[in-house]
């Protein structure tokens, strides 16, 4: 594979990251792939003092984004927000000369224990995954940002090490084809998950 043609960051927010199998193989499946950064806030910013110059730095040298976190009691954990209250700042991110962003790609990529069918009006999470991530959408359009749907790994606690590692290939397929440009935002939009895309191509 030639020179990657989009560099792909990986926001990474986990305050737990030892013991989450999930997002080891998904972390572990990516982390080669050339034109790839994972920024781990946890391992950078333990005393949550985050440093904007080089976070504005890292967004603005990549053109896709990874919002990659543990659907911890239906948000991301706390380490994000402060982040986001921080590094996308008025008047850079936002507002009327606020455009830094703009143009540039971003989609959350998840894990949670609840399994897909749960997140529905008629079931116990009362709402659609996408309906909770409707504030993170709303960031990215105030950004100016092009919001994609989201990869999400459900279930985790019940999932072998096979079906594990199926998750994680897609991840890897997923962000190699990212970082070629082999994708037509368009038509990605129109599925309620990046792993729907993925998966329909693999039967056929």
């Amino acid at each position: 594979m030639g020179m990657p043609i989009n560099k792909i960051l990986i926001l990474f927010i986990h305050p737990r990251f030892e013991k989450s199998s999930a997002n080891r193989a998904l972390l572990a499946a990516v982390q080669k792939i050339e034109g790839v950064t994972c920024n781990d806030l946890y391992e950078e910013y333990p005393d949550f003092n985050i440093d904007i110059e080089r976070e504005q730095a890292l967004l603005t040298d990549h053109s896709i984004i990874v919002w990659q976190y543990p659907f911890y009691n239906y948000s991301a954990p706390a380490l994000f927000k402060q982040w986001m209250d921080v590094v996308l700042e008025y008047g850079w991110a936002h507002g009327g000369q606020g455009d830094a962003l703009q143009g540039k790609k971003v989609f959350v990529t998840l894990t949670t224990g609840g399994r897909r069918e749960s997140y529905a009006p008629d079931q116990h999470n009362r709402f659609t995954l996408r309906e909770f991530l409707r504030p993170f959408e709303q960031t990215a359009a105030l950004c100016k940002m092009l919001y994609l749907p989201p990869f999400a790994v459900h279930g985790t606690h019940l999932l072998t090490k096979r079906q594990l590692d199926g998750h994680a290939e897609l991840y890897f397929r997923l962000l190699t084809r990212f970082t070629t440009g082999d994708f037509d935002t368009a038509s990605i939009g129109r599925y309620e998950y990046l792993n729907d895309l993925l998966a329909n191509e693999r039967v056929k």
